[in-house]
């Protein structure tokens, strides 16, 4: 009788320390997985660009070297000139506005005035998502008329 006694505590304490290490693990998970907020940076000429000069021969080096290390490290996921050369645009993944602003900040090329920014927090929608819906709404078969509106479905 003692030995199904043991047994029973054996296979609790198991459930307990499986339950236990699940948890962690999906503790851990939420953890590395903290949503991203995106924001879309319009870069400017400021008062240090060069006039009569394209983008592409304003004196961004080390705004460049710094655009690459932000994209090494996940945090820039788009960025390029305007081809109008009226400046350029970056798309930003960050945790939040102060981890935005501060890349920002500390940008070559804003610290040294030859760009301003503004900053806006961007809502980008899964196109790719809402195309699919539509294609499979307008097969033979689907409901009649089911066309909501992607920015509310």
């Amino acid at each position: 009788m003692m030995t199904n006694h043991k047994t029973t505590l054996l296979l609790v304490g198991l459930a307990v320390l499986l339950y236990s290490a699940q948890s962690l693990t999906a503790t851990d998970e939420k953890q590395q997985i903290a949503p991203k907020i995106t924001f879309l940076i319009i870069y400017r000429p400021g008062p240090a660009w060069l006039p009569g000069k394209s983008v592409s021969e304003q004196p961004l080096k080390e705004h460049g070297r710094y655009m690459l290390g932000l994209y090494v490290k996940g945090s820039m996921k788009l960025a390029g000139p305007l081809t109008d050369n009226a400046g350029g645009a970056v798309v930003l993944e960050v945790a939040g506005e102060s981890e935005a602003k501060a890349i920002v900040a500390a940008d070559p090329a804003v610290k040294s005035g030859v760009f301003l920014c503004e900053m806006h927090p961007w809502e980008l929608k899964p196109w790719g998502d809402y195309a699919k819906k539509a294609e499979s709404r307008a097969r033979p078969g689907a409901r009649a008329g089911a066309t909501a509106s992607p920015l509310h479905d």
